[in-house]
């Protein structure tokens, strides 16, 4: 059992055919073939559309006991004018994914730009109202800007006791390049500075990397500092690591985690199928 939760945004990549998965694997394979590698997933497929129940009974009979999966409130949600009339839709979300249990934890709520400092009474009726474990990303400029907006945000998450997710997308927007998936990915994402924070027991990290695996390691090296000491403190930490087409998100995650050993020796190795030793030998992670 790691200390740690460690994972990439999902689990159904084709393209981790002869990598990550067995080249001839189904993709009703990839789930319990994820799960002996990974211990969590981000669930950026709830965020833009609801899974049928079948979906659901299926994941609840595959996934580990320990295994989490943060599901993302659907955008229609979190990216509507007032978070208050959505309590209705949002508790009918967590019906649908009851059968995971506590497997489903925490919930993310991914906030537009849009979402500013004027609405965070609506962010905390919201969140007293649903009752249920959860941790925010907040993508407005004022909320990284270092002043009094920011604090109150801060001051409100520690006190409803949700974290802060901090997404770090240094490392992409330090790539040079015309590759399409890369000026994709810096297109899409959120240029903002990183806000470490722990408000709860789970800080929350997503890391969206640099293509080539080791230009990541001078911006992971801090995180891996700051991981390996939240563990020592005690806490749990979630970890996810994307690249700009995740083709080889795996490989970073894998890479973090045997960084991090460097730090706790204790950790234990992750158990690598028989492919990804190949591309150890090969110097490639």
């Amino acid at each position: 059992m790691l200390p740690y939760f460690l994972g990439c945004p999902s689990w159904s990549e084709p393209a981790w055919r002869d990598s990550l998965y067995p080249d001839n694997a189904r993709s009703t394979d990839f789930l319990p073939l994820y799960a002996r590698l990974f211990n969590a997933v981000e669930g950026n497929t709830t965020f833009y559309a609801r899974p049928s129940a079948q979906a659901v009974a299926r994941w609840a009979q595959l996934m580990p006991a320990g295994f989490r999966f943060c599901a993302k409130l659907p955008r229609t949600i979190s990216h509507t004018a007032d978070l208050r009339e959505q309590l209705v839709a949002a508790e009918d979300f967590l019906r649908l994914l009851a059968p995971l249990g506590e497997r489903c934890s925490p919930l993310w709520l991914q906030l537009p730009a849009s979402f500013g400092p004027s609405r965070l009474g609506e962010l905390q009726y919201f969140v007293a109202e649903l009752g249920r474990s959860l941790a925010v990303e907040v993508r407005h400029p004022a909320f990284f800007a270092k002043g009094e907006e920011e604090r109150a945000l801060n001051r409100l998450l520690r006190e409803l006791q949700v974290e802060r997710i901090c997404l770090d997308s240094r490392a992409l927007f330090s790539c040079q390049s015309s590759d399409p998936a890369v000026l994709h990915a810096q297109a899409k994402k959120p240029r903002l500075p990183p806000r470490p924070t722990a408000f709860t027991l789970h800080p929350q990290l997503r890391f969206i990397g640099h293509p080539e695996l080791a230009a990541n390691d001078v911006f992971m090296a801090p995180w891996l500092d700051k991981v390996a000491g939240w563990i020592e403190q005690g806490l749990k930490p979630y970890v996810f690591l994307h690249t700009p087409d995740n083709l080889r998100a795996p490989h970073l995650a894998l890479r973090f985690h045997q960084q991090l050993r460097e730090r706790l020796p204790g950790l234990p190795a992750l158990a690598f199928p028989e492919l990804q030793e190949r591309e150890l030998q090969l110097g490639l992670l």
